[in-house]
């Protein structure tokens, strides 16, 4: 049942998904930020909150449609690494990665 479960969310067929994305539709607007400085700040927030993988897969993949780029992404980390201390830093690294393959598991599946 569980893994039924985590099946369905990874292949986005429940509501929750649908309630998240509603949650997200005009926070950039309401922002005031620009495009890409708005997703620089998503990302920091995520490494702070040590996010799971699939935080980060579904808000890199829109940072990047947006052109931010793996060297936006580094200078992030290099800004909040004294902030958020270097044991976030390598965890939200490897939560990257995770979520890379998690995103590339999905995609093979389809």
């Amino acid at each position: 049942m569980a893994e039924q479960q985590l099946d369905a969310v990874a292949h986005g067929d429940v509501p929750v998904l649908e309630e998240l994305a509603q949650m997200h539709i005009n926070t950039l607007p309401n922002s005031g930020l620009d495009e890409r400085t708005y997703h620089l700040v998503r990302l920091a927030a995520l490494i702070a909150m040590d996010s799971a993988p699939a935080s980060y897969l579904a808000n890199l993949q829109v940072a990047r449609d947006a052109g931010v780029t793996v060297e936006d992404a580094q200078a992030v980390c290099v800004a909040i690494a004294p902030i958020v201390g270097s044991a976030r830093i390598v965890s939200a690294t490897g939560n990257v990665l995770r979520g890379l393959g998690l995103g590339a598991a999905i995609s093979e599946q389809k």
